[in-house]
């Protein structure tokens, strides 16, 4: 167990030789500033490394990462990082990016007791009410999951729009939501092109006039 420890400090020290190696002045750069354009909503699983699937270096995106790539309005560790990435990094671009498999969203298909995870996968049960009759029509049960995946990754497309930390932004300059999915089988992003930059592309009631 203290092998697989110490292997992760070995492994740094080579990664930072090899980045010296090919810029001496690297780490310098890195730690006067961080200009991403981009902030990375992902799933928390280990195998969704936002940077690496991406062919991005550090201080590209800006990353928040929970269960199943959730925008909840009540949580204010997330809405913190959005508003210090909008505001303060004036990132051009943020991403809800989800994954095929999705642990979290498999287990909110589910009827199993989670303990306190219940509460947190009480939104994605959400989506699958909203879009039953789509996702129950599917016979085969991971090509529903892959769906209710898709769509959950599109709800909090629309879940970003609707924070008043978006829409403040959205009164002076451009910036875009996009939804992602990434493939564990193939490596590859899928853009599901739900796109959302401006406040037309929001209902309404959800439209905050006085910002």
């Amino acid at each position: 167990m203290l092998a697989s420890y110490n292997r992760l400090i070995t492994n740094n020290a080579n990664w930072a030789k090899e980045k010296l190696a090919n810029d001496p002045e690297y780490f310098k750069k890195l730690s006067l500033r961080q200009t991403p354009e981009f902030l990375w909503v992902g799933c928390s699983d280990s195998r969704v490394p936002a940077n690496e699937i991406t062919g991005t270096d550090p201080g590209e995106i800006f990353v928040h990462r929970n269960i199943a790539n959730m925008v909840v309005h009540t949580d204010f560790n997330f809405l913190s990082v959005l508003q210090y990435a909008v505001e303060v990094l004036h990132v051009k671009h943020i991403i809800v990016c989800g994954h095929y498999g999705c642990g979290g969203v498999i287990a909110a298909m589910g009827r199993n007791d989670t303990g306190l995870v219940n509460k947190w996968l009480r939104n994605i049960k959400e989506v699958y009410e909203k879009h039953h009759l789509e996702l129950e029509a599917i016979e085969d049960e991971k090509a529903r999951s892959n769906r209710l995946v898709e769509l959950n990754v599109e709800e909090q497309v629309r879940n970003l729009a609707k924070t008043s930390i978006v829409q403040k932004a959205w009164k002076n300059r451009t910036l875009q939501i996009h939804g992602w999915v990434y493939g564990l089988d193939t490596g590859q992003i899928k853009d599901l092109h739900v796109m959302m930059h401006e406040i037309e592309d929001l209902e309404p009631i959800f439209r905050y006039d006085n910002l």
